[in-house]
């Protein structure tokens, strides 16, 4: 019997608020450049009310990935948090419209605002990233029902979220319906302070899994070593090691089987979602059955689409370049 989903994906569901800005300005704001931080509710607002040409997108890691899957022909779910609020029915409104089902409806009353992400683009192409939490972080296990999680063949967890106690008994409750289910778990280890800061819950929770998704600076926080002795105490904990690094060659590995496979340098226009849109093209491979040096590629040119314009979902037909490259 096949499932309603193909991938269901748990993760915060944030609008990105984007706007260009040279780092004079990074530095009079105190925004530092490159990175993400967390801001609080004043800060937030006061970083929103200084952007010009705002370009507002539902985002959110694993909700972007999802965007790229959707727009692939895959069945997706989202299991988020927003509000009832202007930017909360946006965001749902907007996920629906790229194809991927909305699973919880917007949370009415007095709860926190929807999350925000405050956005500074730099010519180089650097974003720094400036996040208001607000309600998405307060995902429970309660949100995350039997109907989404033990309907689809594969869940998609986001590290973010492991950040609060009631993030760890949502994913503990999701991998357990899924598997139940028969599905496959996974998780994107999303940065490396979010991995310095769970490294013991993570080490525990990435032997359950499927498969996780890191770049080079997470496995090695993971495993407080370097690169190579990272990847291979993760070969033997997890199902499917992968491992992105930036402009150089992605690595992934299953048991003995390894694939190593180049990427092509592309400059960058934005370099929002690339993470997210190479785990949409990774997972569109996996769901499908290809082989792992498949999957990498099919990653890779669904991150080098991204970089290319601004804004963390695809914009071309993603379809239509991994024919071009032979991938399908």
């Amino acid at each position: 019997m096949t499932k309603t989903y193909q991938v269901v994906g748990i993760g915060n569901a944030i609008v990105d608020v984007i706007s260009q800005a040279d780092d004079s300005f990074l530095e009079l704001m105190g925004i530092e450049k490159g990175i993400m931080q967390l801001v609080e509710r004043e800060r937030g607002e006061m970083l929103y009310g200084s952007m010009e040409n705002r370009v507002q997108t539902p985002g959110g890691s694993v909700a972007n990935t999802l965007a790229g899957l959707g727009m692939l022909g895959l069945k997706t779910g989202f299991i988020g948090r927003v509000h009832d609020d202007a930017l909360g029915r946006f965001y749902a409104s907007e996920m629906v419209a790229d194809g991927t089902a909305f699973v919880n409806a917007p949370v009415p009353g007095g709860e926190l605002p929807t999350s925000r992400s405050m956005i500074f683009v730099s010519p180089d192409g650097e974003r720094s990233m400036n996040t208001y939490l607000g309600i998405s972080s307060e995902i429970s296990e309660a949100d995350v029902t039997e109907a989404a999680a033990g309907d689809t063949d594969i869940m998609f967890l986001e590290g973010y979220l492991y950040d609060k106690p009631k993030g760890k008994y949502a994913f503990d409750q999701a991998a357990k319906l899924t598997k139940a289910a028969g599905g496959k778990v996974g998780i994107s280890l999303s940065d490396p302070f979010c991995v310095d800061r769970h490294r013991a819950d993570f080490r525990t929770f990435v032997k359950e899994m499927d498969f996780v998704i890191g770049n080079e600076h997470e496995w090695e926080s993971l495993y407080q070593t370097d690169l190579s002795a990272a990847l291979e105490l993760a070969a033997a904990e997890c199902g499917l090691v992968v491992c992105s690094r930036g402009g150089s060659d992605v690595v992934l590995v299953r048991g003995d089987e390894e694939a190593v496979v180049p990427v092509k340098r592309v400059q960058p226009v934005d370099t929002t979602g690339a993470g997210d849109q190479f785990a949409a093209g990774f997972l569109y491979g996996y769901a499908t059955g290809q082989s792992l040096a498949t999957c990498g590629r099919m990653g890779c040119v669904a991150a080098a689409e991204v970089i290319s314009h601004i804004g963390p979902r695809p914009e071309a037909d993603l379809k239509a370049l991994f024919q071009n490259e032979g991938l399908i």
